[in-house]
């Protein structure tokens, strides 16, 4: 009597699994565009972040989980833009050695403190950073352009502060260090590895803090990550080719946009 019940309930399984399998292979692939697109706008101007995480907190995937994911794929797409710059002699190695406890304590501490500030507030600040950063472009003198500079000491509490923000969560976190580095007097492409070298290494520290604390999912992060390298390898080429004035409106209109969308979520 009860064999056919078993049968029955052994049929339910094997048709629910199908469009579940289907389904997933949809995900791998919607992850691996959202991953490139993410990418693409992070490298040339920063801010990919706001584009990535709302989607994949629309496509049902924990916040905790979503922010991991992001720190995995962001530390892999950075470094392999950074990497074909310091082949492009953009920038190297002894020039990043500073950055290194800077940018790996701030990415650890932001994801230890990941819970302690609540999103509005962190949302604020990053609506007055970016305001501040923004307003400084069109108010600051024209510096001439360089492949060096000299990094004084008084840069090294904003640049552990970034990393800490970008731990934490990080909207536009890219977008201020570009700022940062412009500032200094360095040209575009050499702030784009600047960085890109130090969101490789606060995001390597925030992630660790994500992995030990388990809110890694294996079944999300490779697939964000594989397109975050294809999105960071096309943007960071593309760099190559525009022109400074190019460049630079980029990285302000998309800094625009941040903070009004960032405006939006807030009041929302």
């Amino acid at each position: 009597m009860k064999f056919p019940y078993t049968i029955k309930l052994y049929m339910m399984i094997v048709e629910n699994t199908k469009p579940r399998r289907g389904r997933l292979h949809m995900d791998y692939a919607l992850f691996i565009v959202i991953g490139a697109l993410t990418s693409f706008v992070g490298t040339l101007a920063g801010g990919g972040g706001l584009i990535g995480m709302p989607v994949l907190l629309l496509t049902g995937v924990p916040v905790h989980q979503a922010i991991a994911a992001a720190k995995f794929s962001n530390m892999i797409s950075s470094f392999s833009s950074f990497f074909v710059l310091l082949g492009e002699g953009k920038i190297g190695w002894k020039q990043t050695a500073f950055i290194v406890p800077i940018s790996l304590g701030g990415g650890i501490t932001g994801g230890l403190l990941a819970s302690s500030l609540p999103e509005k507030t962190m949302t604020a600040i990053a609506i007055a950073l970016l305001t501040f950063a923004l307003s400084l472009q069109f108010f600051r003198k024209k510096m001439t352009q360089q492949r060096s500079a000299v990094f004084s000491k008084k840069l090294y509490a904003p640049l552990y502060g970034i990393s800490v923000y970008d731990g934490m969560f990080g909207p536009g976190q890219a977008t201020l260090l570009m700022y940062t580095y412009l500032s200094t007097g360095l040209d575009y492409l050499s702030a784009i590895a600047f960085t890109r070298f130090q969101t490789f290494i606060s995001c390597f520290g925030a992630f660790a803090t994500y992995l030990y604390a388990g809110h890694v999912n294996w079944h999300i992060a490779p697939f964000l990550g594989l397109g975050s390298v294809i999105g960071a390898q096309v943007s960071v080429r593309l760099a190559q080719k525009l022109k400074q004035e190019h460049l630079s409106l980029i990285l302000n209109i998309v800094t625009f946009l941040l903070i009004i969308q960032l405006v939006f979520k807030m009041i929302g």
